[in-house]
């Protein structure tokens, strides 16, 4: 059992490639937010190497915009960790023009479509509180 707790909020209007694609984007901010996160190289049995992946496992939930937003207001009062996605994101080429797009959203009406949080379970538990796993 995990001191910590990873997960994903998508949001369940989402057409299923932009799902996995903001999955994927933000397991990418929980893995790059802190040193340590990852676990060590995976070597097959010929010896060959695989990239080390996230020490813990990641729970991924559904939510519609108003329970994204209400679980994002729920993270920053508890300080949780967090990496974010919204709409206009979909519209982007490249990182630099991401972080724009961001930028230019009201902060306390992002647009979101993905939000990924960890910290202490209990913690995190309460920020999703309610929220259904994704199927």
């Amino acid at each position: 059992m995990f001191e910590t707790k990873v997960v994903l909020v998508i949001r369940e209007d989402l057409a299923g490639w932009q799902k996995l694609n903001v999955a994927a984007f933000l397991a990418t901010g929980v893995a790059g937010a802190e040193p340590g996160r990852l676990g060590e190289p995976y070597p097959d049995a010929a010896g060959r190497r695989y990239a080390p992946l996230l020490g813990q496992p990641i729970l991924v939930f559904r939510a519609d915009l108003p329970a994204l937003r209400a679980t994002h207001v729920r993270a920053l009062d508890r300080d949780l960790g967090r990496a974010a996605y919204v709409s206009a994101m979909f519209r982007t080429g490249h990182d630099a023009a991401n972080r724009a797009a961001f930028a230019a959203e009201e902060a306390d009406a992002l647009d979101l479509v993905g939000l990924a949080l960890w910290g202490p379970r209990k913690a995190v538990d309460k920020a999703v509180k309610g929220l259904a796993l994704h199927d």
